[in-house]
């Protein structure tokens, strides 16, 4: 079995027919069918099963097809890498950011990497870390930034940076005594309502409090960082954020926000590479690319946190 085999293999797990994949390839149908059976003669299964409705594959099908997957994407990423080299910087990179990173990165990063290596095609996937993870370990995305890096010891990363979580209020419902805007120990959040999300954040939100006995009245539940936001800013809860997920809120005076204390929280900022991809030249550029830009950001006071 080589490579065309798998191929030819991924043209017809991915149709709806041996006729379809076929003319998908161009290959003649009798051919593509010879070199499906010769596949499954050689590995001992029945890899797809036909009907008068089309094909479809067996359990042993799609634990091949995954492997197919990631064998072919490392050859095209390596053939790729090969021609860049000596020349041009070109490619493409698909990049995973959280909502509160894309925020503050998206723009600087996608501005530098255009003006100065316009061959690298950059996209930027914005998702939740959880689903980012994954995308990580399957090789979806190239590269991104995470939040943790202990559940999985398939990841590693460089620590990018340390960002402090702050208190958030609408500005006429503050709910303490102390004068808005100043540092809240973490025990007074134990008699509010806060929305809080059930991510990440909330995980290290809520080992610091396993730490100091703190139970935190979570009244909503929400995966979504605008929504958050619009609510407490209408006075229906508080919630805690790092800085960068709510400064156009801040900015524009519909929430207030006050540092937490006693003890001071703060969460990392890694930047990961797939461990499923093979890292071209143009993947590490942009890795390079991101490192600069995000530490100036932070030098400049823009993102709001401090380098490692």
């Amino acid at each position: 079995m080589d490579i065309k085999h798998l191929r030819y293999f991924l043209a017809v797990a991915e149709a709806p027919s041996i006729s379809a994949a076929a003319q998908a390839i161009g290959v003649a149908q009798p051919s593509l069918s010879q070199h499906l059976h010769r596949m499954e003669e050689e590995l001992s299964v029945k890899l797809v099963e036909r009907s008068a409705r089309g094909t479809h594959l067996t359990d042993e099908g799609r634990v091949l097809l995954e492997h197919a997957r990631g064998i072919c994407s490392s050859l095209d990423r390596c053939v790729e890498d090969m021609r860049e080299r000596g020349g041009t910087v070109r490619g493409r990179v698909v990049f995973g950011m959280p909502p509160s990173c894309s925020m503050i990165m998206s723009v600087p990063l996608a501005e530098t990497v255009w003006h100065e290596t316009p061959e690298i095609r950059l996209r930027a996937v914005e998702a939740m870390s959880g689903y980012l993870e994954n995308w990580l370990l399957d090789g979806t995305v190239d590269i991104g930034f995470l939040y943790n890096l202990r559940k999985n010891g398939n990841l590693r990363g460089t620590h990018v940076l340390d960002e402090e979580l702050f208190f958030f209020s609408a500005p006429d419902a503050w709910p303490l005594d102390t004068p808005p805007g100043t540092p809240v120990p973490l025990r007074a959040l134990e008699k509010l309502d806060l929305v809080l999300p059930s991510n990440g954040l909330r995980d290290q939100i809520e080992a610091y409090c396993k730490q100091q006995d703190v139970r935190l009245n979570v009244v909503l539940e929400m995966d979504a960082m605008t929504q958050i936001k619009e609510l407490v800013a209408r006075g229906s809860g508080y919630t805690i954020f790092a800085p960068v997920a709510a400064q156009d809120f801040v900015r524009r005076g519909d929430l207030l926000r006050a540092p937490i204390i006693e003890p001071r929280m703060t969460r990392p900022v890694y930047l990961v590479k797939s461990p499923a991809r093979v890292m071209t030249r143009a993947c590490r550029v942009v890795e390079s690319t991101t490192l600069e830009v995000a530490r100036e950001l932070v030098r400049r006071g823009l993102w709001e946190g401090t380098l490692r």
